[in-house]
């Protein structure tokens, strides 16, 4: 346990935070300036990179790469709050979604088709669902925050926890450390096989590839998926307050909403998506309510 404790403080302690953040920025930089080179060395027909992927066709699509680790750091945000707080924790799985969307209208905006039949036009509808979705998304989130500051701000906040609580803390903790070479592992893996299957397979598996913008983030879910379960039943070590319980199940059903919007497309994985964020708002406002109940009694 102490290993784990001395690994949390490297991984997750607020000045690794800080200096990640600005690590990203400038890996973001550089990949953004690294995409636009390799599309101009494409369109000067030095290199041909018009086969392997629609991404150096237009300069705006290299908007797509940076963006690319902003949701890293954002997946690294998800980790370091889940001990800290599980409203925040959900809140950045909820932010994360968000930017896979903003990420997919940049990569969409380069192969857009302005024309008369806008409406028949399969990826034009998608584009214009996905500018939608990320309004009612950045609203729903500011809702989801402001509904969890409410309740902060009214429960009075007990300094001198129970033991149960601090072991469930520690648990959490423990779970994030590991979480952090996991999902480390999760993305080079899944950056290796894009590559592989996107450069050098010369089987039908590259026409059958998953949606780029589903890279990684279809098997992270489904991690978070696993930890949320498992942080429900500990969670029962400490408390079996109805509330908590009906409160963390949703959470979890939110969770499960958000990874299966990964194997739709148009308008049902808007739906989906939003419908989940919806759903965790709804659990949150209903739990602060009983908690306030609770509090009067």
């Amino acid at each position: 346990m102490k290993k784990l404790e001395i690994l949390y403080r490297l991984f997750l302690s607020e000045r690794v935070k800080k200096k990640s953040e600005k690590i990203i920025v400038l890996i973001s930089i550089i990949s953004f300036l690294l995409h636009l080179l390799l599309i101009v060395l494409n369109k000067l027909s030095i290199i041909d990179l018009n086969s392997f992927s629609k991404l150096f066709n237009n300069p705006i699509a290299a908007i797509y790469t940076p963006f690319s680790f902003i949701l890293i750091y954002e997946v690294y945000l998800l980790v370091y709050y889940l001990p800290k707080s599980t409203s925040i924790y959900i809140g950045k799985q909820y932010e994360i979604i968000s930017l896979i969307i903003i990420r997919r209208i940049f990569k969409d905006m380069s192969n857009l088709k302005f024309s008369e039949n806008w409406f028949n036009e399969k990826y034009d509808l998608i584009f214009m669902y996905d500018l939608i979705a990320i309004i009612i998304l950045f609203f729903l989130i500011y809702k989801f925050y402001k509904l969890n500051d409410d309740n902060n701000n009214y429960q009075k906040k007990d300094t001198n926890l129970s033991p149960e609580v601090l072991k469930f803390v520690q648990t959490k903790k423990n779970i994030a450390t590991l979480l952090v070479p996991t999902l480390l592992c999760l993305s080079i893996y899944s950056l290796g096989k894009w590559i592989h299957e996107s450069f050098f397979s010369i089987t039908k598996l590259v026409y059958e590839f998953k949606d780029v913008n589903n890279i990684f983030f279809d098997d992270f879910f489904t991690i978070l998926i696993l930890v949320d379960v498992f942080l429900l039943l500990f969670s029962f070590l400490h408390s079996d307050k109805f509330s908590k319980v009906i409160r963390n199940s949703g959470f979890i059903i939110s969770t499960i909403m958000l990874k299966l919007s990964f194997s739709t497309t148009g308008i049902l994985n808007i739906i989906l998506i939003v419908m989940s964020v919806v759903f965790g708002i709804i659990i949150l406002a209903i739990h602060n309510k009983y908690e306030r109940l609770n509090t009067k009694l």
